[in-house]
């Protein structure tokens, strides 16, 4: 084989030579007292696209979310997203460790949740309910499998959260992979949400980094809350680079990677190991698999075929598509995956 075909995540991109060289002569300074060029021209540079005010520079989109609803809420308040959220199911609790509010939660379709769900979940303002004042929304949907709004969907709830006095977030941890499926703009998508956290480590390809992004205000509050954090960097200009490289010159290949999920989801529905695929939207496949082939199994053959996956639930496993994978690797997959298991 061609080499690891590691389909885990997006997560597991390296940096192309042009970033590592364009990171190497990146300018720097201290930015924790603002004076690293390299990030403020990356923070510049991302709220432009968005239509905002301001950005921050974070290492993580777990810590630009958690930073987003510390901002946004006040101890025994509440957020309301859907069951699957990020936000929800990976931080730790860090919506209550760090901001000790609670979390409703809603049953959508894929990960996406309606304005009419979320109007009936809005608390009364009774002294025993927390009081509701986020909602958070997440695009793509991660274990949705990729599935996405559109902004004829978002527009009736930043509609609602406005007539509610309700501040909306948007975990864009991977946006740019929807936006060159929709066509939509990143202004048109900056109208809808109060700020906008987006990662550049997962298919964008830069190997560290999110960005927040809102108006001054909530921006000057976010980075005092980083720094209380421990997300204060110094000389964080060389990886900042990585980010400017990656807007200017990965996104609109991000659809290869859409493009080669749904290659391999059709390929899949045809394998009798095979139960059902979720939807395929973008690059995040989620596959589940028939009773009778455990899912240990299945990924101890899929690694004998020097291809990794993850578990992603009982019966469940996940491929991302990135730019790491190769079209060699995509004919190796091609070749693999329908003789994986003999069938029964």
């Amino acid at each position: 084989m061609d080499s690891q075909i590691n389909l885990m995540s997006d997560t597991v991109t390296k940096p192309s030579p042009d970033m590592r060289a364009f990171m190497l002569n990146a300018e720097v300074g201290d930015d924790v007292f603002g004076q690293d060029p390299t990030i403020n021209a990356l923070e510049k540079m991302t709220a432009e696209m968005f239509g905002k005010e301001a950005a921050l520079f974070c290492p993580s989109g777990t810590m630009t979310n958690q930073i987003a609803i510390k901002v946004h809420t006040k101890a025994l308040e509440e957020l309301i997203c859907e069951e699957s959220s990020h936000v929800y199911q990976y931080e730790t609790s860090g919506y209550a460790f760090n901001s000790g509010i609670g979390v409703k939660l809603l049953h959508g379709e894929h990960g996406k949740i309606n304005a009419t769900q979320i109007s009936s979940a809005i608390n009364a303002d009774y002294d025993w309910l927390p009081k509701s004042t986020l909602v958070v929304l997440e695009n793509s949907c991660n274990k949705g499998g990729g599935s996405f709004y559109t902004l004829e969907e978002i527009k009736p709830i930043t509609e609602l959260c406005m007539e509610k006095g309700l501040k909306l977030h948007l975990d864009g941890a991977r946006l740019f992979n929807v936006l060159v499926e929709t066509g939509e703009k990143t202004k048109e998508v900056g109208d809808l949400f109060d700020s906008i956290s987006i990662c550049l480590s997962k298919g964008l390809g830069a190997p560290v980094g999110s960005l927040l992004i809102g108006d001054k205000r909530f921006i000057k509050q976010a980075r005092r809350f980083r720094k209380v954090l421990g997300g204060g960097m110094r000389q964080a200009g060389i990886i900042a680079a990585g980010g400017i490289f990656a807007l200017e010159n990965n996104i609109d290949r991000l659809k290869i990677d859409n493009d080669r999920a749904k290659d391999i989801g059709k390929l899949l529905g045809q394998c009798h190991y095979v139960d059902q695929i979720r939807p395929v939207k973008t690059n995040i496949l989620i596959f589940d698999l028939k009773p009778e082939f455990p899912v240990d199994h299945v990924l101890s053959k899929l690694e004998e075929k020097n291809i990794l996956a993850v578990q992603f639930g009982p019966q469940t496993i996940r491929f991302v598509f990135h730019m790491d994978i190769t079209e060699t690797m995509m004919e190796e997959l091609k070749i693999a995956l329908p003789s994986l298991l003999d069938a029964k």
